[in-house]
């Protein structure tokens, strides 16, 4: 079912994100991961990229496994930085002949290998382009990604909203957040969307910590703020590497939770490929989601 749909039907969604393995690792090590996550039932699982638009068909395989094998919904990211307009379009093909029915549609990052083909007018300069063109002529749900502490690369929170405003004006149909630390900069960023005439669903995506070196790695990647709160927490527990895990989970579940109640259009998780950490967090907020979703979930 389309991702779209999906949000007519019910809400919250809960939804997963997983990676594809680095270049030259058999791609069978994720579908363990997979394996691990499916009888969670979450809505969908999106499927990530490599760094710079590596494994392409990686994710276009790992899409079409999750599709076909488990019949979850899979929302397959799809760059055009590093995309040819006729690379788009077969990757597009070979997608809807899988039965994927929804795609994040990206910039992407630029990469980190020599020799890759960028700009020129045989490539999506911006994601809006990109959603344009699946929009015109694909029948797929889109999603998008936006950012509550403004991209990295913009100017202002002002200037981040316009850009994200076109994104849905060019017929994105959902989005989801960059990971975020402070609920209020989420409650924020989704009130001066509304302001803006952004009205599509938000889905909020929460990040478990659970080592010093995610947090030395994602905050020059992103720029998102660490409140108080949570540097207290790292700075008490950055020599126990387990109660810093301990204290990471339940800093998730409690951010979830306040999410839920505030009555979030959905969670998305970015799992780091770890079903058992996802596991945990998915039973802890169980109760509350049967309760909002009228669904009965089994998280053992």
């Amino acid at each position: 079912m389309s991702i779209k749909n999906k949000f007519v039907q019910k809400k919250p969604l809960i939804s997963f994100e997983i990676f594809p393995p680095k270049r030259n690792y058999p791609v069978d090590t994720i579908y363990n991961t997979i394996d691990g996550l499916n009888d969670l039932r979450p809505d969908f699982i999106s499927v990530t990229y490599g760094a710079g638009g590596s494994t392409k068909d990686t994710t276009v395989e790992i899409a079409s496994y999750i599709q076909n094998k488990y019949d979850l919904s899979a929302l397959a990211h799809l760059t055009c930085l590093t995309s040819s307009k006729e690379e788009i379009d077969n990757i597009l093909s070979v997608l809807k002949k899988n039965g994927v029915e929804n795609i994040l549609a990206l910039r992407g990052d630029y990469p980190q290998y020599e020799g890759a083909d960028l700009g020129g007018p045989n490539h999506y300069k911006y994601a809006r382009d990109l959603i344009f063109h699946v929009k015109s002529s694909y029948d797929f749900s889109i999603g998008a990604a936006c950012y509550p502490e403004k991209h990295p690369e913009c100017e202002s929170l002002s200037q981040d909203l316009i850009n994200l405003k076109e994104k849905v004006d060019a017929g994105a149909d959902f989005l989801i957040t960059q990971l975020f630390f402070d609920n209020e900069i989420f409650y924020r960023f989704k009130e001066n969307a509304e302001k803006v005439g952004i009205n599509v669903p938000i889905l909020a995506g929460i990040l478990p910590v659970l080592n010093t070196k995610q947090i030395e790695k994602i905050l020059p990647l992103t720029g998102c703020t660490l409140p108080k709160k949570f540097s207290r927490i790292i700075e008490k527990y950055e020599h126990s590497p387990e109660a810093l895990r301990e204290a990471g989970i339940a800093y998730a579940v409690e951010q979830i939770i306040d999410l839920l109640s505030w009555g979030v259009d959905g969670v998305h998780i970015y799992t780091m490929n770890n079903p058992k950490t996802t596991r945990r967090i998915l039973s802890s907020i169980s109760s509350i989601r049967g309760v909002l979703t009228n669904e009965k979930v089994s998280c053992l």
